[in-house]
């Protein structure tokens, strides 16, 4: 039949195989149209009712002994406050483990209210020692970790009444 249509069949180029896009590949920058009004940083400290708990928790251990230097009488000693964290577990959300005594010292170390609570420590316990009110008291605190354990060893030196 001369009218009907006849169907040709084309030969169809094989598809060329796309590789798969690597996870590491990068993808196009956007542009920016806006600029961030606020920034965002995130800090970590140490939460004043933990500090409180830590310092109300702290083993303290002192020694030193008054003497005259000059015409004044001084006390020389040291001071050792130990927190274990393990005696603190049961009210923290970290746990208390050597990696939490660490981030721990070295928030510490940071802390700006540190002096003013060892000097209150330091200032009670050259008292009790030398059963005399200090008129001035200087400390140098020194912070380690051992295990789950940190310690602050402040050396003391007071200036007596």
């Amino acid at each position: 039949m001369p009218d009907e249509p006849q169907v040709v069949a084309k030969a169809v180029p094989p598809a060329i195989p796309r590789a798969k896009a690597s996870p590491f590949d990068m993808r196009p920058l956007v542009q920016v149209r806006r600029i961030a009004l606020i920034e965002r940083e995130i800090h970590e400290r140490l939460s004043q009712a933990a500090l409180d708990a830590v310092f109300s928790q702290a083993e303290i251990l002192s020694e030193g002994e008054a003497s005259v230097a000059g015409s004044k009488p001084i006390f020389v000693g040291s001071t050792m406050l130990t927190v274990d964290l393990t005696g603190l577990a049961k009210i923290l959300r970290e746990p208390a483990d050597e990696d939490t005594a660490r981030r721990m010292a070295a928030l510490l170390a940071k802390e700006p209210s540190l002096d003013a609570r060892a000097q209150g420590i330091v200032r009670r316990e050259v008292e009790r020692l030398t059963h005399t009110k200090p008129k001035s008291v200087r400390g140098e605190t020194r912070i380690r970790v051992r295990g789950t354990r940190v310690f602050l060893d402040i050396d003391v030196e007071a200036v007596l009444s």
